[in-house]
């Protein structure tokens, strides 16, 4: 399974390049913790990012929901990126016909595709969703992500929906690198094989709380990367709380869940890496 083998091996052979460069940057820096940077001001934002920055694979963003956004956002965003080596991930969340979904891709006040070399859909207008967004993301090196579960309570996204969501991804290897998911989805669906590799970021991952007054639910590093096998732990508010100045705090908490993730990665591979040494 390809979750047993290192990310770095994973790297060799997975064929879209923005899947590639995940893999690469998480093994480079020994990390695999994302972080959800979910603040209203463009100067938090990018504060908390050039903190968080030595100690992530993966920043995330929602572009949309800050007050003061201008184009030069995305320049500053684009040079911490450089800076800190590190992947971004724009979680816009898709959910329209292909049409519509490659305009708001590409287009706008955004641009999303000309930056972000990850983003993500919900998978529930059908492989249309796939087909728009790869018309533009596809000669651009970007990759897609279908979300499968979610890890609110009470989240519709189970059962024949998630296998819905696995197939489709199945028949657009190219451009659908993977899923936000709750665990491997290996198996899932009629049509698994033992070759497909497809990347797995979890959001809901706390070291200290179990859920927040809005239905968020969550589970520890280890949880999800060594019992679940997910690949990417998500982290946001639990590295950051509710003061984005307080730096000492935030980069002692991101070196917290960076080890943790990295720990749990390394537990999971023990019997690969035995088998090399032998």
């Amino acid at each position: 399974m390809a979750h047993r083998r290192t990310y770095g091996d994973r790297a060799k052979v997975h064929k879209n390049p923005a899947a590639r460069l995940l893999l690469e940057t998480i093994e480079r820096k020994q990390s695999n913790l994302a972080v959800s940077v979910d603040v209203v001001s463009a100067k938090d934002f990018l504060n908390i990012i050039d903190v968080v920055g030595p100690f992530v694979c993966l920043v995330k963003t929602h572009v949309d929901i800050i007050e003061d956004f201008t184009p030069q956002l995305i320049t500053e965003l684009q040079a911490l990126s450089a800076k800190h080596d590190f992947v971004i991930f724009e979680d816009r969340k898709f959910a329209d016909i292909g049409n519509t979904v490659s305009l708001q891709y590409s287009s706008g006040v955004h641009k999303i595709a000309s930056w972000s070399h990850i983003t993500n859909a919900h998978p529930v207008p059908g492989p249309s969703i796939i087909a728009g967004l790869s018309s533009v993301g596809l000669p651009l090196g970007r990759g897609l992500l279908l979300l499968a579960e979610m890890s609110t309570k009470g989240s519709l996204a189970t059962g024949l929906y998630t296998e819905a969501a696995v197939e489709m991804a199945r028949e657009n290897q190219d451009f659908v690198i993977g899923f936000i998911a709750q665990r491997r989805m290996d198996g899932v669906g009629k049509n698994s094989t033992s070759e497909e590799d497809f990347l797995i970021l979890t959001p809901g991952v706390g070291l200290d709380v179990k859920g927040d007054s809005m239905g968020q639910q969550y589970r520890t590093p280890e949880q999800v990367v060594l019992e679940s096998g997910c690949d990417v732990i998500i982290v946001g508010r639990g590295i950051y709380g509710k003061d984005p100045s307080l730096v000492d705090s935030i980069v002692s908490q991101a070196k917290r869940y960076q080890v943790a993730g990295w720990q749990a990665y390394l537990e999971r591979i023990k019997g690969v890496i035995s088998d090399l040494i032998l």
